[in-house]
């Protein structure tokens, strides 16, 4: 039994908590931007596989008393590293110091590096390297205070990399967040879904991957494949299991349907529907959100409109589009439900609709609220 760390966007607490609890994850502590539990390590490569809403996976290696440069070699010599990497093999540090010995993490991260160096050096004569890209062993470096935490990343590049989304829309939302935001509506993913202002078209993508069951970390790779310790017997089994839940998803996909004004961001969403193996699967058109026709016996819309610190848009322009997605929920989605993400206070007012619930959340710098709308009710 090991202790790990799953990162998530701020909000998304509750979100992460349950999906690491339906895995099998125990004593599971909800903190702040993230879940710490307690299991063994297949759960661990299940939720590297599984959990939407979560940006990193850590497994807590050591903790200690880390005072000094001393004291912080030490501890990370107490550290088995053979039992992750050979001295052949390549490795990265990245760090994060508060109020310690050291006044930024190149130096600790340094310590570290040469302690684990230094231990391979002892025993085989040769050390591992350090690779800026896709290292076989990323380790973070937590030194606060007076104590020291030294983890190792099982996923290597950031869980939200899914692969599909190869050109960056100016205004992305990350793929791990529209996840969560997903979860938190009341979908039965069944129901016809629709974005009038899809951008990139990231939440049509995973809401297709939520109604098909099929996990976001198919079709990547993760750090922990590389691990000498990696039951590999156990992680064929669950991403076998996963490949099998997608394949038999494949006709539970409901009606999904996008539309966007900028011919731009409609490029970057089919290649991105291209690579999440869905082209001509979702419908995209182009136009704006007031003239867009929603499928029909809508269920859901879901949509994360500009809103100021996110593009570079003047103030009429931005309550101009407001008002065309108030136009378009009051006059095509009566009896829906829709969610809309604001990070600003003020532009919401431009729908007419009285929100029925809002959840605080992170958008990455900006703080946002997902903002719920009974149609035709409010």
């Amino acid at each position: 039994m090991a202790i790990y760390y799953a990162a998530c966007t701020l909000g998304l607490e509750d979100v992460l908590a349950e999906d690491l609890r339906r895995l099998g994850a125990g004593n599971i502590e909800k903190r702040k931007g993230a879940c710490q539990f307690e299991s063994e390590p297949p759960v661990a490569y299940a939720a590297c596989l599984w959990a939407r809403a979560a940006i990193r996976v850590q497994e807590e290696l050591v903790r200690g008393r880390a005072e000094d440069k001393d004291d912080l070699y030490h501890l990370a010599g107490t550290v088995d590293w053979s039992q992750s990497i050979t001295a052949k093999q390549t490795l990265a540090i990245d760090g994060s110091v508060k109020n310690s010995f050291a006044n930024d993490t190149r130096y600790p991260v340094l310590v570290v590096k040469d302690a684990i160096c230094d231990q391979f050096r002892s025993r085989t004569g040769i050390r591992p390297d350090v690779a800026r890209e896709r290292p076989h062993l990323p380790i973070k470096l937590v030194l606060q205070g007076g104590e020291a935490i030294l983890y190792r990343e099982l996923g290597g590049e950031p869980l939200h990399k899914r692969g599909y989304r190869l050109i960056q829309h100016k205004s992305p939302l990350n793929e791990a967040t529209a996840a969560g935001l997903l979860q938190l509506t009341d979908w039965d993913r069944r129901a016809p879904l629709c974005d009038p202002m899809c951008g990139s078209a990231t939440f049509l993508i995973e809401a297709a991957w939520l109604a098909t069951d099929r996990a976001p970390g198919l079709g990547r790779s993760f750090a922990f494949e590389h691990w000498r310790d990696t039951d590999q017997a156990a992680w064929q089994q669950i991403y076998d299991d996963a490949e099998a839940r997608a394949a038999r998803g494949q006709d539970r996909l409901p009606v999904l349907r996008g539309n966007d004004r900028h011919p731009g961001a409609l490029g970057i969403a089919e290649k991105a529907l291209a690579g999440a193996g869905l082209t001509g699967k979702i419908e995209l058109t182009r136009g704006d959100a007031r003239d867009f026709t929603p499928p029909p016996d809508l269920g859901v819309v879901v949509t994360n409109p500009p809103y100021g610190e996110r593009l570079e848009q003047d103030v009429e322009r931005l309550e101009e589009s407001w008002r065309h997605l108030g136009n378009f929920l009051h006059e095509r989605c009566r009896g829906a439900t829709a969610y809309v993400l604001s990070g600003d206070p003020d532009l919401p007012r431009f729908l007419g609709l009285r929100a029925s619930n809002r959840f605080p959340v992170r958008n990455g710098p900006i703080d946002c609220r997902w903002l719920r709308y009974e149609v035709g009710t409010g």
